[in-house]
């Protein structure tokens, strides 16, 4: 369901931005506005940024190597860490050197009227691509509030789409708003302001996506509940005494591994751990069908080192 929700997500955006960016560089060539360079270059960005999204997905489908025995999963999360940084150099530090440039030198707007269509139609196929990705994420969410999905989502996609049209439909209604006073007082100032405004925004989109993208590189767990929840599915199999310690890592979007030390019982048998293993590693898989690898050590009875405070967060 992430995967395909997240790829509508990104090829709706991407037709959006599209169209987007043409008419943008259109109003900017009748109008001069650096606002209208500034969103037309960030339509340009943002349409690249979705192509990287959907390579990301295409690449981590590739089969497990020798030299990669876990897979490419893990190619989404790098593919968008460079979404984040292609937004902050290209999108944020062109808008805020244009409007810079723009308020020291600043420049009336000619052919508002090109401006003002443009901006309008824009911000309706925006939110069209802002609403299928609401649409898409709203599947996923549950409970979660917006700020909770997008820090705990583990397939990047859709919170990068969702914060690019946030970020899209915000710098829209700034370029609107710079553009408006800059037409309404004569001063071609505003227009910088408004272009200003826009790299600023799209900073700190971006270092929110560069933080979020950098904790899923390095390796994510899973979150407290499902790893309790985890331990009690083990420790429900007779042939396991309790589980000593577990750890867990995300190596790819919808691929979970578990590795955990179990304590068996003196008196079983091999074939008994052997069937205890594999009925705890079933219910596990029933339970959570993402934990895809599962590796269990069994112990003699030790004492428990971490699971209780696992348990306990």
């Amino acid at each position: 369901m992430s995967a395909e929700g997240g790829t509508k997500a990104i090829v709706a955006a991407l037709a959006a931005n599209l169209g987007i960016a043409v008419s943008k560089f259109v109003a900017f060539a009748f109008t001069g506005s650096s606002s209208m360079l500034a969103e037309g270059i960030h339509s340009v960005a943002d349409s690249g940024n979705q192509g990287l999204l959907l390579l990301g997905k295409k690449r981590s489908e590739r089969a497990r190597t020798p030299q990669h025995p876990f897979g490419y999963g893990r190619e989404r999360f790098f593919y968008a860490f460079i979404v984040a940084l292609v937004l902050f150099t290209v999108g944020s530090m062109f808008a805020l050197y244009e409007g810079i440039h723009k308020v020291q030198h600043p420049e009336p707007v000619k052919s508002a009227g090109w401006a003002f269509g443009v901006l309008i139609i824009a911000i309706v196929l925006e939110s069209f691509s802002f609403r299928t990705a609401i649409v898409e994420s709203n599947r996923l969410r549950g409970e979660l509030s917006w700020v909770q999905f997008i820090r705990r989502s583990k397939a990047p996609e859709l919170p990068v789409v969702l914060l690019e049209d946030l970020g899209a439909l915000v710098g829209l209604v700034l370029a609107l708003v710079g553009v408006s006073l800059a037409v309404a007082t004569g001063d071609g100032v505003w227009d910088g302001i408004g272009t200003i405004s826009i790299g600023l925004l799209l900073g700190v989109i971006a270092v929110v996506l560069a933080v979020e993208t950098k904790s899923l590189l390095l390796g994510e767990g899973a979150d407290p509940e499902m790893e309790r929840r985890i331990v009690e599915s083990l420790e429900s199999v007779e042939q396991v005494d309790h589980v000593i310690h577990i750890r867990t890592e995300y190596v790819g979007p919808e691929e979970l591994l578990v590795a955990a030390k179990i304590a068996v019982n003196h008196d079983d048998t091999a074939a008994d751990v052997a069937k205890g293993i594999d009925a705890a590693e079933a219910r596990v898989r029933e339970l959570f069908p993402v934990a895809r690898l599962i590796y269990l050590e069994p112990a003699l009875d030790e004492p428990k080192r971490d699971t209780e405070a696992v348990k306990s967060l």
